[in-house]
Parts: structure tokens; C-alpha cells; sequence
């Protein structure tokens, strides 16, 4: 990959570290934009990367969209509508990224932020993160959508409508984050999680992502016949079949990605 202005890079092994870092807050600039896309976009391509761990640099996840540079991206006619664009893409390359992204947030994650955190498969809180939809201070919407795939009804509105951010341990109370670390454990915790999927068959966590993303507006018939579908085409990969003989052998796996 080129080198990137507001964002950093790692790969370790299988797992690549994906670090915010627009100072002061980590928002999201045109920049910061489409480097995240593109860098997303490789790694869906990269066979050896088989999971990304995705946080932010210093104190804050993403403060949500650059409000101090908007008035430089969106000058005339045809501007606003491809900004628009742009940002729904960068939530939907996490999303659809074929390999699974285990969100570390790391401090408040808001607006732009936390429909980041939204689109990601695992989630990892400090105790230093929040997430909240300011907008409404700012005569703006955004991230509500994504933010009901996380958030029950009546909290999500109360979010909305008075910018209440949601602490960590209530984050993870409700079940929404899986752990709610010491913010020096977070990065080893997410890490570690990542370890374990990298552990795992990439054929079957490629897919399984995949199929998860697929069925998620489905209905329980449609959903279910459409997974019980992958689940046979799966059952016919190398990978499928040295985990069954390693089953059987009583050995740890060594998958090859096919």
C-alpha cells in the first residue's frame, strides 16, 4: 500500500492493525475517507491478512465527521450528493470486508464513529469509550441507521434526540461491546481476539461473514436455506476437510485458505 496521511498500517502475521490518526479526534476528513476504504479494500484482496483489528490513535475512536472541513469538500452543485457517497462507502468497506474487522474502541466513538463501530463484526470497549450521536447539537443526522443494528428502540431515540453518549460499562451491560477493558488491555484484548479468528479455517470465516451479512434482512426461511447453502459449499473445501481430520486425529489444524 502507498503511505497514508491519516492512517497507519500493521500487519502482524495474519492480522492487520488498522490506526485512525487525524489528530486531534480522529474525524472523519475526505482524507481519512478514502484512505480507510482503500485500505480495506486491499486487505479484502491480501490472501495472507485473514482479520483486521480497526481503532483509533490517542484518546478518541472518531468524533464523527469534519465539520471544520466541510465547507472545503462541498463547494458547488454535485458536491454534496458524491460526499454522501463517499461516507456511506467507507461505513460499507468494513462492513463488506471478506475478512472479519474486530473494532478496539478506544475512546468516544460518535456520529460518523460510531456507525464505524457498527459496521464491524466484534467489538472491544475501554473504559474511556462512548458511543453517541451528537448531531443533534449541530442541526445534523447521521448514523442512526447503523446504529440500530446496535441499539434497542427507546435508547437509540434517547441518543438521537438529546446526544446522550453511552458509557462503556453500560456498553457492555447491554451486550454490545464483548469486553470492557482498562484502556492499557485493550489493544492486547482485541488482539488476542483477533488471534483466535486468524486461528481459524479463512474459507469458513470469509464466508460465514458473508453469509452472515447476507441474511441479516432475510427472513428466518429464506435466511436459513441460504446459509444451510454456504454451509455445503464450505463442507467441500480443503480446509473443511483438514479440520475434520484433525478432528479426528486429535491435532491442531493447519489450514491453507482453500
Amino acid at each position: 500500500m502507498n503511505e497514508f496521511k491519516q492512517l497507519q498500517l500493521r500487519v502482524d502475521g495474519h492480522i492487520a492493525l488498522v490506526t485512525l490518526d487525524s489528530p486531534p479526534v480522529n474525524a472523519l476528513t475526505r482524507v481519512l475517507n478514502d484512505e480507510l476504504t482503500a485500505a480495506l479494500d486491499w486487505i479484502s484482496e491480501t490472501p495472507d491478512i485473514r482479520v483486521v483489528v480497526l481503532t483509533g490513535a490517542g484518546k478518541v475512536f472518531c468524533a464523527g465527521a469534519d465539520l471544520k472541513g466541510r465547507a472545503d469538500v462541498i463547494k458547488g452543485p454535485g458536491d454534496l450528493p458524491a460526499h454522501l457517497r463517499r461516507t456511506r462507502e467507507c461505513f460499507h468497506a468494513i462492513r463488506e470486508c471478506a475478512k472479519p474487522v474486530v473494532a478496539a474502541i478506544n475512546g468516544p466513538a460518535l456520529g460518523s464513529g460510531l456507525a464505524m463501530v457498527a459496521s464491524a463484526d466484534v467489538l472491544i470497549a475501554s473504559e474511556r469509550a462512548t458511543l453517541g450521536l451528537p448531531e443533534v447539537d449541530v442541526g445534523l443526522l447521521g448514523g442512526c441507521r447503523h446504529a440500530m443494528r446496535l441499539f434497542p428502540h427507546s435508547l437509540l431515540r434517547r441518543m438521537m434526540l438529546t446526544g446522550y453518549r453511552v458509557p462503556a460499562a453500560e456498553l457492555y451491560r447491554l451486550g454490545i461491546v464483548e469486553s470492557c477493558t482498562a484502556p492499557e488491555d485493550l489493544l492486547p484484548a482485541a488482539m488476542e481476539m483477533a488471534g483466535v479468528i486468524a486461528a481459524k479455517s479463512p474459507v469458513s470465516t470469509r464466508m460465514g461473514k458473508h453469509t452472515l451479512n447476507t441474511i441479516e434482512d432475510m427472513s428466518l426461511r429464506d435466511g436459513y436455506r441460504y446459509e444451510q447453502d454456504m454451509t455445503a459449499i464450505i463442507a467441500t473445501t480443503e480446509d473443511a476437510a483438514e479440520a475434520q481430520a484433525a478432528f479426528r486425529e486429535k491435532r491442531a489444524p493447519v489450514f491453507k485458505g482453500r
